[in-house]
């Protein structure tokens, strides 16, 4: 059976939360996979937009369309 990218993501736990979230929700849905906070996620990717200028311009927005939305829970 053939699997889609978005539903290969959401097996593997990355999708943008409904609730929480700050822009799109890139941030605080990587932050939940890996088991952190998502303030301090946020704050860790501003800090590597400062070491790698422009870099996130390219990656969140990339995240944003690839990352699927979290179903609601019916």
């Amino acid at each position: 059976m053939a699997t889609t990218f978005s539903d290969s993501m959401t097996r593997q736990g990355l999708t943008r939360p409904r609730q929480g979230r700050v822009l799109a929700g890139v941030c605080a849905g990587l932050a939940r996979r890996f088991g952190i906070d998502p303030w301090l996620f946020r704050a860790l990717f501003v800090l590597v937009l400062l070491v790698i200028p422009g870099s996130q311009l390219l990656v969140y927005p990339l995240l944003w369309f690839l990352m699927p939305a979290e179903r609601p829970a019916f």
